[in-house]
């Protein structure tokens, strides 16, 4: 019987199709462009090949074309009848994932690592900071994804694809030292892997090693294709460095290249999230406010994000409603949310429609009231999945209300109480505090 990339059989006896799908697995694990065309080409030569099917229904779906998405993945399940165990159980989980049925999706996983840990593709959509665990609400799931890939090590060797997934999950649990020598290997071992330069960046965040991230994105990007879906994420990162080190031209030249609405390589959430983060934290940091690009954003978001979905995506999505002035439209978002997490289909629960509230009075300027609605939160960030990096525009706000609000002991216990070793904070006003 013909296998994938991790030695697992699949129920196909076209070896074009094997061929094909081995290596659309690859370019999908790796963020590297070509992925669908050979799904594509899996399928063609074997039409009732059903992990092909799943494969694409996934990748269609972190492009953000949920109907594509289901209709792949729909297709997958009427081919299960005569496929293997292992199998059936992959085209299941991604069934319970695309339902949004958290808890259940989160059991299956378990059951079917268990069984095979070598699964690659389903590791995948479970270890990264917005994947099955990450978006799960749950406090302490840094530490859960971490102990999954320490389990999963043992099956996966020096496998760069793993380590690089294995590295990143131990920086989010603040094991930086063994995730640096984990990431060096990885990308030693195949620099085309865009997931292990995106990990290279955030142990680099973590760690204080802006310019060691800033030279590394810099010279990575140059070469990696533009249409690659972390182009505009990476380049987000690349952001962060030049901000932090004061180049506001060359962030600002950075965001408008690969970032902005039009030149983003990503799908509608990721556009969202690095869009906003940029300019929300580019204005932290004392910069002018685009009210073009703001305004861009607020009608592409009510277009492509029109209600709740995941916690991090939702969270940009209230940083454009309220630096427009939506009020409806923020009032609308809250009530769905609260509405899901009473039926229990919104893994964050009531953290963002609390959130919320704290953002709208920042953006008013009603500082005192920003304080009371987001300290209380502090913490809490986990719940809306996510990287720590990307949960640092929570914690610069807060710090930036105090500062404004005067209220300086405060915002110094803030500092105190930030992760060691973090990279530091561009927000306009913090270095008075030192």
């Amino acid at each position: 019987m013909l296998s994938d990339l991790y030695d697992l059989s699949l129920t196909t006896a076209s070896a074009a199709a094997r061929d094909a799908y081995v290596e659309a697995s690859g370019l999908a694990l790796t963020f590297y462009p070509g992925a669908a065309e050979a799904y594509d080409r899996a399928i063609a030569a074997d039409p009732g090949f059903a992990l092909a099917h799943a494969g694409k229904a996934q990748l269609l779906m972190r492009q953000g074309d949920v109907a594509a998405a289901r209709a792949a993945l729909a297709t997958a399940k009427d081919l299960t009848s005569d496929v293997s165990e292992r199998e059936a159980s992959h085209v299941a989980f991604f069934d319970l994932v695309f339902a949004g049925r958290t808890e259940a999706a989160i059991a299956a996983l378990q059951a079917h690592l268990a069984a095979w840990p070598r699964d690659a593709l389903i590791v995948a959509s479970a270890a990264n900071p917005n994947g099955l665990i990450g978006s799960s609400g749950r406090i302490g799931q840094k530490r859960q994804i971490a102990a999954l890939m320490d389990s999963l090590a043992p099956h996966y060797g020096d496998d760069y694809w793993f380590t690089s997934y294995h590295a990143m999950a131990l920086s989010e649990d603040g094991q930086l030292a063994t995730a640096r020598a984990k990431i060096e290997r990885s990308v030693a071992a195949n620099p085309n892997n865009a997931h292990g330069t995106h990990g290279f960046a955030h142990i680099c965040y973590e760690s204080g090693e802006p310019e060691t991230a800033r030279a590394y994105l810099s010279s990575w990007l140059a070469t990696y294709p533009r249409e690659g879906f972390f182009h505009g994420h990476l380049t987000w990162h690349l952001t962060l460095c030049e901000l932090q080190a004061g180049n506001w031209p060359e962030a600002l030249r950075r965001y408008r290249d690969a970032i902005a609405l039009d030149r983003h390589s990503g799908g509608p959430q990721q556009r969202v999230s690095d869009g906003a983060a940029f300019l929300w934290r580019s204005e932290l940091a004392g910069h002018p406010r685009d009210a073009a690009a703001w305004r861009a954003l607020y009608e592409y978001g009510n277009s492509a994000l029109p209600r709740p979905g995941a916690g991090l995506a939702d969270l940009h999505v209230i940083l454009v409603q309220a630096v427009m002035g939506d009020d409806a439209a923020l009032d609308s978002r809250a009530r769905q949310m609260e509405a899901l997490a009473r039926e229990g289909r919104y893994p964050s629960g009531s953290y963002l429609p609390s959130l919320s509230r704290g953002i709208v009075a920042f953006e008013r300027g009603d500082f005192s009231a920003a304080i009371e609605a987001l300290a209380p939160l502090a913490g809490e960030s986990e719940r809306i999945g996510g990287s720590r990096a990307q949960h640092d525009l929570i914690e610069f706000t807060l710090l930036k209300a105090c500062l404004n609000a005067g209220r300086l002991e405060e915002a110094r216990r803030l500092l105190g109480a930030r992760r060691p070793g973090a990279s530091g904070i561009p927000v306009l006003g913090a270095e008075t505090l030192n």
